[in-house]
């Protein structure tokens, strides 16, 4: 695999990590909607990764060289039954007094959210050495 192609790979898995981390966001900030304009309260989301060839432009023109990187290959939500809690005075109550809640840890998004920052970051780093190893290639040609 050339270096080229190798930053595509860290490219997807960089898109995909930020994907990930905007639908852990999303969830925590709408931990507590009972109301959304489908009805109902709102619905947790999950990104499901998948491998994809990643190919590069520049590495198109030397050779043929695929990488195996990653995508997004759906969006899913959780279709579990919602939280129930009993709060008579809400206005989206039932007639038992009891409101549904989205079924959400924040806690357990954060420890996601700290994981999609670490694997951006990770990304980052790759890429990082490839663009040095890229640079000292080019230093060595002079």
């Amino acid at each position: 695999m050339s270096l080229f192609s190798s930053l595509s790979v860290s490219a997807s898995g960089m898109a995909a990590q930020r994907t990930r981390a905007e639908l852990l966001v999303e969830n925590m900030a709408n931990s507590e909607t009972t109301r959304t304009p489908e009805g109902g309260p709102y619905r947790r989301k999950d990104a499901v990764f998948t491998a994809a060839d990643q190919t590069s432009p520049f590495s198109a023109v030397f050779q043929n060289e695929l990488g195996t990187g990653v995508q997004v290959a759906e969006i899913v939500e959780d279709q579990s039954e919602p939280e129930r809690r009993y709060m008579p005075g809400h206005p989206d109550a039932d007639p038992d007094g009891y409101v549904a809640f989205p079924k959400i840890n924040p806690a357990e998004d954060m420890v996601d959210l700290m994981g999609a920052s670490r694997g951006y970051a990770a990304n980052v780093a790759a890429m990082n050495a490839i663009k040095d190893m890229i640079n000292r290639s080019i230093d060595l040609m002079r």
